[in-house]
């Protein structure tokens, strides 16, 4: 009997969630960071040059720096967001890139992301991407600054740190 009650709390969600539920925002923590940085990575490896000139054919101000400063972002927040370190400062800038993306380019494109124009000898030819990734990336990000990185956080740890160090000071 004992096995058979086992097994029930196993597959109770209540108990599940209340067991796992601290771990929920990992998840979204390792797609958002990976996928920043698997941005800023193509940026880099394609010729930092070549989205400079996408940048200077939409009009953005300054092309050359803020291809930098994009890629800066996406890489360096995108491994930040992926460890759990200072999320709620490296979101800002984050989100920053998602709205200038989701404003000059993607926003004339409709929502969905996937857009099958057609087949060609087995080969699918996809249309330009709408906004719905940039969204996805959005919510993502402000769950993550709402909810806390989780567990296995770099900012989980400096804040136990920074707690047994205050303490020891207050205490000497």
């Amino acid at each position: 009997m004992n096995l058979f009650r086992s097994l029930l709390l196993v597959v109770n969600p209540s108990w599940l969630a209340a067991r796992f539920e601290r771990f929920s925002v990992l998840p979204i923590r390792l797609v958002v960071g990976y996928g920043f940085m698997a941005h800023g990575y193509a940026k880099l490896v394609k010729n930092p040059e070549n989205f400079a000139a996408i940048l200077h054919a939409l009009g953005v101000p300054a092309p050359h720096l803020m291809t930098w400063s994009t890629i800066v972002i996406e890489l360096f927040g995108g491994f930040a967001i992926l460890v759990g370190a200072f999320v709620p400062l490296v979101t800002i800038p984050m989100l920053a890139v998602l709205l200038v993306a989701t404003l000059t380019v993607h926003l004339q494109f409709g929502f969905a992301s996937i857009k099958l124009m057609s087949i060609t000898g087995g080969i699918p030819r996809f249309g330009p991407p709408g906004y719905e990734t940039d969204l996805l990336y959005i919510a993502g990000l402000i769950a993550l600054v709402f909810n806390g990185p989780g567990p296995l956080a770099v900012d989980g740890a400096l804040r136990r740190w920074y707690t047994r160090r205050v303490d020891g000071l207050l205490r000497a």
